[in-house]
C-alpha cells in the first residue's frame, strides 16, 4: 500500500493583500514547485497588487502582476494547513487546531523600491524556511 499525504497549504494573509502576501504567494508559488498549495488573501484588499512589489519580484525573475488581491474568507483559513499573517492583527480568524505564524514586516505601501527590496529579501528567507519544513 501506498501512503498518499496531501499536499500541504499555505495561506498568506496581510491587510491589504497587495504587497506582502503576495509577494511571500510568489515566491512560495515559484519555489515549491507545485509541492504547495499556495493561497494569499486580505482583509481589507486593495484594488490592485502594489506597482513596487510588482517590481521588487521582477528583479528576481517572478511575475506577480497579474495577480489580484482577494478578500479573506473563513474557508481559506478553514482549508488551510498553515496561516501566516503580516500585520492584520485580530482580523484575522483563528481556527484551533491550525498553525499560525505572524510574520512581522514593514508594510511596503507607499515605499520606494528600496526599503520594499529588504521586505522582498526578508520575506523569501522565511519561505524558504518554510519551506524546508512542509516538504
Amino acid at each position: 500500500m501506498t501512503n498518499i499525504q496531501a499536499m500541504p497549504s499555505v495561506l498568506f494573509v496581510c491587510v491589504h493583500n497587495a504587497g506582502r502576501s503576495q509577494m511571500a504567494a510568489g515566491f512560495m508559488t515559484e519555489l515549491s514547485k507545485g509541492k504547495i498549495e499556495v493561497l494569499s488573501a486580505g482583509s481589507a484588499p486593495k484594488d490592485s497588487i502594489n506597482p513596487v512589489a510588482v517590481a521588487a519580484m521582477a528583479e528576481l525573475g517572478i511575475d506577480i502582476s497579474n495577480n489580484q488581491p482577494k478578500i479573506l474568507t473563513t474557508q481559506a483559513v478553514q482549508s488551510s494547513d498553515v496561516v501566516i499573517t503580516m500585520g492584520c492583527g485580530d482580523t484575522c480568524p483563528f481556527f484551533p487546531g491550525k498553525r499560525y505564524e505572524d510574520w512581522v514586516l514593514d508594510d511596503p505601501a507607499g515605499q520606494g523600491i528600496e526599503p520594499v527590496r529588504i521586505i522582498r529579501d526578508e520575506i523569501l528567507k522565511r519561505v524558504q524556511a518554510l519551506i524546508k519544513e512542509l516538504i
